[in-house]
């Protein structure tokens, strides 16, 4: 029985998709439910992904205070947004305004 040979092309494809893993960030969510942002404060990266999920039966916003995003989110549906710089961002929902959350990226 002959063993199985694995050349350079398959050595190459397997190290480039490890390595666009690592490259691509990480996901974080943020859960929306009974008119609040779960957590309310998330640490992140640059380069990693905010995912916000509204599990609430109204449509809510994710508006950052210093204007640098604003994502509207439709009941039961999700947004995302990649983070692009460091430093630390307040936002809340426009429509509920004492819905109020932080993200703090590296």
């Amino acid at each position: 029985m002959r063993a199985p040979i694995f050349g350079p092309a398959l050595a190459a494809g397997v190290l480039c998709s490890a390595l666009a893993g690592l490259a691509a960030g990480q996901g974080i969510v943020v859960k929306i439910t009974d008119l609040a942002f779960s957590p309310e404060a998330v640490e992140a990266k640059v380069g990693d992904t905010i995912e916000w999920i509204n599990e609430d039966f109204l449509d809510h916003t994710a508006t950052a205070e210093d204007e640098s995003f604003d994502l509207t989110i439709p009941a039961g549906k999700s947004a995302r947004l990649e983070m692009k710089r460091s430093g630390a961002v307040r936002y809340f929902c426009r429509i509920h305004p004492n819905m109020r959350g932080t993200v703090n990226v590296d």
